[in-house]
């Protein structure tokens, strides 16, 4: 066998610097990539995030419209008076059936976010692609269970559900649970989102239309422009921001602090789809111009007090959240 002759230095050489130049531009591609995620308005990249309020480290991550799929779920259930369990319920079968995604397919004549087949008396195809509609049904075959919230997850999901795997429900419930618990306020300033910076002015118009759409009529006041004028420093233009009260019968038996999160998290949640600037609530705010997805302490610029402190007349105090459109 004869011998391989050896590789000419030089050309070993240039191998070399060929290898170590496409490194270099890699690593040149990454930085000017980082560069336009984080210096072009500090921007976040597009998605949401829930974290544990109980300080486990437990996470969830999902797209922008997953989260407002699975805000929608939440809404239509608390406005039916479904309680925590329920809606994570609700939820996990969600995730299993469709990924959060309200799909036109499925098996035979499956549609939607719980994959409910008109053939089998859920609802015409219209009625089913309408996410508002398909959670109500949900609900309230849900609600035909007796004793739901006791009962596994599993075992619930699949009363409603009739699914041929049933268990599959069961990997679901540990998000399910971390989305429930943002989503209908128990756990304060845990649901932040990534949004792209918007490509024209939001309309306050369409953000109280969502609003009533997902809650009811009763979520916003008679005069829907009351309070239009109140932002983060109480300068927004006129016209630009919502108000929306946490009502006084809510307040009154101790859940105020839960639905004003619940609403300011819904937001937060539609801010990619609806084109909102910053969401507050309770002294807070979440921005859609800050990278660090989280929800900031506001404080008064005159004197550094905290925002919650000014009430209505600030930033969103603890009765009303204020939902700010983009310019």
């Amino acid at each position: 066998m004869g011998r391989v002759p050896e590789q000419p230095p030089t050309l070993f050489r240039r191998g070399r610097l060929l290898r170590a130049g496409a490194a270099v531009a890699v690593l040149l591609a990454l930085a000017g990539y980082l560069v336009l995620q984080y210096e072009g308005g500090g921007r976040p990249a597009p998605g949401c995030r829930v974290v544990s309020a109980g300080g486990d480290g437990a996470t969830y991550e999902l797209s922008t419209q997953q989260a407002v799929n699975a805000a929608t779920i939440s809404a239509v259930g608390t406005s039916r008076g479904i309680p925590e369990r329920g809606v994570t319920i609700a939820l996990a079968t969600a995730l299993q059936e469709s990924a959060l995604r309200n799909i036109d397919h499925g098996d035979r004549d499956s549609l939607g976010l719980f994959q409910q087949r008109p053939s089998q008396g859920w609802g015409d195809t219209e009625q089913i692609m309408d996410p508002v509609y398909s959670a109500g049904k949900f609900y309230e075959y849900l609600e035909k269970v007796p004793g739901y919230s006791r009962l596994p997850l599993t075992v619930a999901a699949q009363r409603v559900q009739r699914s041929g795997y049933p268990q599959a429900y069961a990997k679901h419930e540990p998000d399910a649970a971390l989305l429930a618990a943002a989503l209908t306020g128990r756990a304060a300033a845990t649901l932040t989102c990534g949004t792209e910076p918007a490509s024209e002015p939001g309309d306050p118009a369409e953000v109280r239309a969502a609003l009533v759409r997902d809650f009811g009529p009763d979520v916003l006041p008679d005069e829907p422009d009351a309070g239009a004028e109140r932002t983060g420093d109480g300068k927004a233009p006129k016209g630009r921001a919502v108000a929306v009260p946490v009502s006084a019968t809510v307040a009154a038996d101790g859940r105020g602090g839960r639905r004003g999160w619940e609403l300011a998290h819904w937001a937060v949640a539609h801010a990619s789809a609806l084109r909102v600037d910053r969401v507050s609530y309770a002294g807070r705010e979440w921005s859609a111009s800050d990278s660090g997805h989280k929800w900031r302490k506001v404080t008064d610029r005159a004197d550094g007090r905290s925002a919650g402190a000014r009430g209505a007349h600030g930033s969103g105090g603890a009765d009303e959240v204020v939902i700010v459109t983009a310019q």
